[in-house]
């Protein structure tokens, strides 16, 4: 960004907005301004506002105070609509895209290009090929959405919003469900929309990308303002300590539990070509990561361990003894959970009150001949609550409604409760704030000390070398490395097994 550009007028000035609701301070004298080709990182725990911002600049919220410019020039956005005739455009996590239409067709739905009252497909193919390569993108038009990688999909979102002239575009986690390589690649389009003039607020959970991304973030908590600062001037722990209100000593507080016998053995286990004679155990307070590139079978794997899916060949035994698992029934009632990589469609029923979630795999721990004692459950219920610092309005507060770091202690709940001898977590803090990811690894380490088999599905290797005693690494199917000795490990070294450069096993006493 040029000194010029750094003095002008900015693209944006959001100033000391406020926004409440029936009982809640959502924002308190927020400010923020973006320039013109920057990127603005908005972080900030789950709560902490980012959303009702947004939702306020898009016209989904109206303020209770405050004012927006831009150009320099006042503007009252009381609709989405508004915001769209101001070229402002939000690309949220979930894309708002109609699975059975083409990439063309989503792209100009409801605003289709016509002629004499007629559509004209060839003109929005054009179009459509004009916006693609404004990004340095290849995506066939006529391609259907449901068609598209997720990474395609991000792109016809953009693209959306470049067809009505969006000079201000909101990411909302952009990266979440993004392998490494769609990653690059997504950073690659921001850099040629930040060259094009394109202010862009970048939300994310992962740090990193901030620092890598980002020029500069604006720090809310608690619904405030901490403050906008250049992101060359901060540190990881400076930006989180901001972000939580407190010092974070270790952003992995792993504490090794005493490792005991094997409980969870699994010999050959297979199915097509997605896994591939998969052999491992587990023990006794043990915590195993499980890693790998997107696509190199590890919720596959998790699947057939709970049940979900029907192995084609090998065997599961716990404690000693040889499972059916053709269910995850057969699996709840043998001791094994699964958290699973999509909380909200699978882990959750989120039209359902949070006892109600808690209740389902648990019914017969409360039921009679015909009756369930909802005394009981709701006593069981108010345990987990308070155990795992559930931040609930009430037991009948909808699933829908929660954090998503609250969602996942609620379905961590569910499987307490029916006692879960080994708990699978994938992807267990996808989508979760830095203090819930805290939470979540206290939460692991209290496993681990009572003695509970614990397999972490990640793809944060950071938090895979944090919190595991010993990691497997998959690629293509199959475990392409084990490593024993985590302290001395590195991702660097990581990233080639799971790659497929190479396979490697670091020797270490893993049985501490």
């Amino acid at each position: 960004m040029t000194a010029d550009t750094a003095l002008s007028t900015p693209l944006l000035v959001m100033d000391r907005i406020e926004k409440s609701f029936p009982g809640v301070k959502a924002l308190t004298n927020v400010s923020l301004d973006l320039r013109a080709g920057e990127l603005l990182a908005l972080v900030g725990e789950t709560g902490a506002g980012k959303s009702t911002l947004i939702k306020v600049l898009s016209g989904a919220h109206l303020p209770d105070a405050g004012s927006i410019l831009i150009d320099g020039e006042p503007i009252r956005i009381s609709s989405p609509l508004d915001a769209q005739n101001a070229g402002i455009a939000v690309i949220y996590q979930d894309f708002n895209l109609v699975p059975t239409l083409t990439a063309r067709e989503n792209i100009f739905l409801g605003r289709e290009r016509t002629r004499g009252g007629f559509c004209t497909p060839a003109r929005e193919r054009a179009e459509a090929l004009e916006l693609f390569a404004r990004m340095n993108v290849q995506i066939d038009p006529e391609a259907r959405c449901r068609d598209l990688s997720v990474a395609q999909q991000q792109v016809c979102e953009i693209a959306k919003a470049l067809s009505v002239d969006a000079r201000i575009i909101v990411m909302d986690e952009p990266s979440a469900v993004l392998t490494s390589q769609e990653v690059d690649n997504l950073f690659a389009i921001i850099r040629e929309l930040k060259s094009q003039g394109i202010g862009i607020i970048y939300i994310s959970h992962r740090l990193e990308e901030v620092f890598r991304i980002a020029e500069r973030a604006t720090v809310l908590r608690d619904g405030e303002q901490i403050g906008t600062y250049d992101v060359k001037d901060l540190d990881r722990e400076s930006l989180i300590e901001m972000m939580v209100g407190r010092k974070v000593e270790n952003e992995f507080p792993k504490v090794r539990a005493e490792i005991g016998e094997e409980r969870l053995v699994v010999s050959g286990i297979g199915r097509g070509d997605a896994v591939k004679d998969v052999s491992f155990s587990v023990r006794r307070g043990e915590v195993l990561g499980i890693t790998g590139l997107v696509g190199a079978g590890r919720t596959e794997l998790a699947r057939l361990i709970f049940g979900a899916d029907r192995a084609d060949r090998g065997s599961i035994s716990l404690d000693g003894e040889e499972l059916r698992v053709r269910s995850p029934l057969d699996a709840i009632r043998s001791g094994i959970c699964l958290l699973t990589e999509d909380r909200k469609q699978q882990g959750l029923v989120l039209g359902l009150p949070a006892r109600e979630n808690f209740a389902l795999p648990n019914l017969s721990h409360w039921s009679g001949m015909t009756f369930i004692n909802q005394s009981a459950e709701r006593g069981a219920f108010a345990r987990f609550i308070r155990s795992l610092r559930i931040a609930l309005s009430s037991q009948e507060q909808f699933a829908k409604n929660l954090s998503g770091g609250n969602q996942q202690k609620l379905v961590l709940a569910k499987w307490l409760q029916s006692n879960s001898e080994v708990i699978i977590m994938d992807e267990p803090t996808r989508g979760i704030d830095v203090g819930a990811k805290y939470e979540i690894y206290l939460l692991i380490n209290d496993l681990a000390a009572r003695g509970k088999s614990i397999i972490m599905i990640s793809s944060e290797l950071p938090e895979v070398l944090g919190m595991s005693d010993r990691i497997l690494v998959m690629h293509d199917g199959r475990i392409s490395g084990e490593v024993t000795d985590v302290a001395g490990a590195t991702q660097e070294q990581i990233m080639t097994v799971a790659v497929g450069q190479g396979q490697r096993r670091r020797k270490g006493n893993h049985s501490r």
